[in-house]
């Protein structure tokens, strides 16, 4: 494939990055919009979350088999189509006043968004040579940071606000009141539809590049492949601890800061600091360490970035007030390297078909689902401070898995990658 053909693939592929971030960071302003509606606790609100896990859980692997079968661009396209689906769903069925046809239609969503991720990813990290695959990678995720600073803005806007803070002080019971509410949601989906049918023309424009720097197809007899691989398993659970403690931090990013003795601030402001510093963190360190891994060891700099992690989740729990927001706020800064490591390092190490791989690393993000429902009851039960235990232990186990990888590089010696740790 011609160098020019691989930056336009790399392009076109890249803008798939930015679209799914776009849309799944909708789900942090809509879980306080959800919470404030429906009068939901904590637990109930980041349903809206699980349900997401379970798509990956659900469509992982059948994702992969699909991918080995029709390719990277009918899958993205399909994958498209079905996020479109699930959008009018959202926007149709919010005028039906029921949180559990909201989670159907957020499944749907889900589905789509798992299809496309199992495309994308291993896509991006073949568009070029192998041993810049962790730098290419974190660059393309740096646009999906992009997709989720201006994502949490656009659904801040659209469905958080004063309207949403009446529901949350009226009675469940006033059905016009919450109705009101749900317009600004109904609203989002439907312009969030018509972006992605954007995103279909666009990809159809470029197919021919797109399908040029395709992978030759795999020969393999099922994704399950990828479970006799222990290093495909260890990646698999420090992805699923990565995604997990990422979306149960962002997920009750607003309430947190909404809080009296955190910031004291409305939830429309809170969802401003969530995009805008959190998220915007992320994208700042994705671009920043696209560049420190052309001179730092993947697997090192994940494992700083972890401890890191930790520790502002410890001064969370430890501290109040400015201090406790600065330092919950900053996690996201430290967040951003992780998914793209973890992703590449593990392909490197598995020593199996890469869809296999990317397919199981995919279905592993429906376990990361035990963090955001831990979050939830330690948040009803205790506080939302000390509910940053479970990120916490998962950035504690995660520098754990980037020690192993580190370790087992060098005893690789650029040798075929391992299929034991």
């Amino acid at each position: 494939m011609k160098p020019t053909s691989a930056s336009t693939a790399f392009v076109s592929v890249t803008t798939l990055f930015f679209a799914w971030g776009f849309i799944t960071s909708n789900n942090d302003p809509l879980i306080a919009a959800l919470k404030a509606s429906f009068n939901l606790t904590y637990t109930e609100a980041l349903m809206t979350q699980l349900i997401s896990f379970a798509a990956y859980g659900f469509m992982s692997l059948p994702s992969a088999a699909l991918l080995n079968r029709v390719g990277a661009l009918r899958s993205i396209l399909i994958a498209l189509a079905t996020m479109v689906c699930g959008c009018v769903l959202v926007q149709v069925l919010t005028r039906y006043q029921d949180y559990g046809l909201i989670l159907f239609a957020l499944f749907v969503l889900g589905i789509g968004v798992t299809m496309l991720q199992v495309a994308a990813n291993p896509l991006a990290a073949a568009l070029g040579p192998p041993e810049s695959s962790h730098t290419r990678l974190t660059f393309a995720q740096g646009f999906n940071s992009l997709g989720v600073v201006l994502g949490v803005n656009f659904g801040s806007a659209l469905m958080l606000g004063e309207n949403v803070l009446k529901a949350g002080q009226r009675p469940i019971s006033d059905m016009a009141q919450r109705e009101l509410a749900l317009v600004g949601v109904s609203k989002a989906f439907a312009l969030i539809a018509l972006f992605l049918v954007a995103m279909m023309v666009f990809i159809w424009t470029f197919r021919k590049y797109i399908e040029s720097s395709d992978a030759p197809r795999e020969v393999v007899s099922s994704p399950f492949v990828a479970l006799r691989s222990r290093w495909a398993v260890f990646g698999a659970v420090a992805i699923g601890l990565y995604v997990g403690a990422e979306v149960s931090i962002g997920s009750i990013m607003i309430n947190f800061l909404n809080q009296s003795e955190v910031l004291d601030i409305s939830l429309e402001k809170a969802g401003f600091y969530l995009a805008n510093v959190y998220w915007m963190g992320a994208l700042a360190g994705r671009f920043i360490g696209s560049g420190l891994l052309t001179r730092i060891a993947a697997p090192r700099l994940l494992g700083l970035a972890a401890v890191i992690a930790a520790l502002l989740c410890a001064t969370v729990m430890l501290t109040n007030g400015p201090v406790a927001a600065c330092a919950a706020l900053a996690v996201g800064f430290f967040n951003s390297i992780m998914f793209p490591t973890i992703f590449t390092i593990t392909l490197d190490r598995a020593g199996i078909a890469r869809s296999a791989t990317s397919g199981l690393l995919c279905v592993a993000i429906a376990g990361g689902a035990i963090l955001p429902f831990a979050v939830g009851l330690i948040a009803d039960r205790m506080t939302l401070s000390v509910s940053f235990i479970a990120p916490m232990i998962a950035y504690a186990a995660i520098a754990m898995f980037a020690r192993f990888a580190s370790n087992a590089h060098l005893h690789a010696s650029g040798a075929t990658p391992p299929r034991s740790f």
